[in-house]
């Protein structure tokens, strides 16, 4: 009886070692596979073998992988798209939207759609995810229906409840979102944070760049953090480890979305760069209603004279600055990746924050920290959610040999 556990155990991590292989490199040879896993040509012969057979994978067409070694050319292997597929949500401020993804990491179909987080009953936002998650799936009967859904949530999620714990874009808070909708659709479901999923799409975007230790900030409405470290993502005891923007900065400064005073995020959002920039009380209300193109238009004012509007921007960059270089005194400094429509005015901040991080105990190496721009976060996000809804299939479902039901497998990757 051991040895027989032994052995299925040995075979399910095979298994998912040579998926992971595929998933990572794209088209990888068998001989590819085997330098990257360690398994002997044999079982990797065997395994492929199974998992063509089963449909999970497939032999790459002619002419799509050529060797570049001598001799006999090489055919890749390839994930069939048409293997599985999963469900992707985000929910941010004042927008819901999903997509269906196919196995290969295809976009397969989407929907979007305008809610007004901040005013909509609880009820009614529970509703309106239910009916468009529903509408994705309708007609997905058998082999066709998702294995996963994610839902990615600006705010605190809990991912071993899978409940959204408190977000600034609504007031409703402990919604077991996860529950409900495997109640409802019948497909297991995992609640992840908004920018712990940008981390998570940034390592399988550019591996090499972005591996062991980095940073990914959300600049939009909201300010939020994703943070890897020693290639973990690195999540409190409630999963929304890195909230960033609600480090405070000045002790009873100014009014945070959140209700709190004195957050980055009162001085970095793009409804806080609006209050400054327009001569607001930093007591005021934050508004819901900043629109991308004011902000673009606030921009190219702040790059066309040093006013009130370059003045805004230059609080933010200090805020966010002291920020990174009191997380720089606890931790080495690391890559970071900005991320969202605030990332397209990063000229406008960049000065402050690298003034702001020098002043600081971790900006002793200022100079060396990196940066990127990416300025639109939703592909970002889904992305994220995606890659870890697709190895949750990979790793607790094709791993194993496809289940009788999903449901079987509902624990969280």
């Amino acid at each position: 009886m051991t040895a027989g556990i032994r052995h299925d155990d040995l075979r399910r991590r095979n298994r998912g070692l040579v998926i992971a292989a595929v998933r990572r490199a794209g088209l990888p040879s068998r001989t590819e596979i085997a330098s990257t896993t360690g398994l002997s040509h044999s079982t990797i012969s065997a395994i492929s073998a199974d998992l063509i057979n089963e449909g999970i994978l497939a032999e790459a067409k002619a002419g799509e992988l050529a060797s570049a070694r001598r001799g006999r050319p090489q055919v890749g292997l390839s994930l069939n798209a048409d293997a599985a597929t999963v469900i992707v949500a985000v929910l941010s401020l004042n927008e819901l939207s999903a997509a269906t993804i196919n196995y290969a990491g295809g976009l397969v179909a989407e929907e979007s759609r305008t809610l007004a987080t901040a005013t909509i009953s609880r009820d009614d936002l529970i509703s309106e995810l239910v009916a468009m998650l529903c509408r994705l799936t309708s007609g997905m009967e058998g082999s066709a229906r998702p294995l996963r859904i994610v839902l990615a949530i600006q705010g605190i999620t809990d991912a071993d409840a899978r409940v959204m714990l408190w977000s600034p874009i609504t007031p409703h808070r402990d919604i077991p979102f996860a529950e409900i909708l495997e109640r409802k659709l019948g497909i297991p479901t995992a609640v992840e944070n908004d920018c712990n999923m940008m981390a998570v799409a940034l390592r399988w975007r550019d591996p090499a760049r972005y591996r062991a230790d980095f940073i990914a900030i959300l600049l939009s409405h909201g300010i939020g953090m994703g943070l890897v470290l020693k290639g973990n993502l690195f999540t409190g005891t409630r999963s929304s480890g890195g909230e960033f923007g609600h480090v405070i900065h000045r002790p009873e400064g100014a009014l945070c979305r959140c209700g709190r005073r004195g957050c980055i995020e009162a001085y970095a959002g793009d409804y806080a760069i609006w209050r400054n920039a327009h001569g607001k009380s930093e007591f005021s209300t934050p508004e819901d209603g900043v629109r991308p193109e004011d902000m673009k238009e606030l921009a190219e004012r702040a790059r066309a004279s040093d006013g009130p509007e370059r003045e805004a921007y230059r609080k933010a960059g200090n805020a966010i600055g002291y920020g990174i270089g009191s997380l720089f005194a606890l931790i080495d400094p690391a890559p970071i990746a900005f991320v969202g429509a605030g990332a397209a005015a990063f000229d406008l901040l960049e000065p402050a924050i690298r003034a702001a991080v020098a002043e600081t105990a971790g900006g002793q190496h200022s100079d060396a920290i990196a940066f990127d721009t990416i300025p639109d976060e939703l592909p970002l996000i889904r992305q994220g959610c995606a890659m870890r809804a697709l190895t949750y299939v990979d790793q607790e479902i094709f791993s194993d040999g496809y289940p009788a039901s999903p449901l079987l497998h509902a624990d969280i990757a």
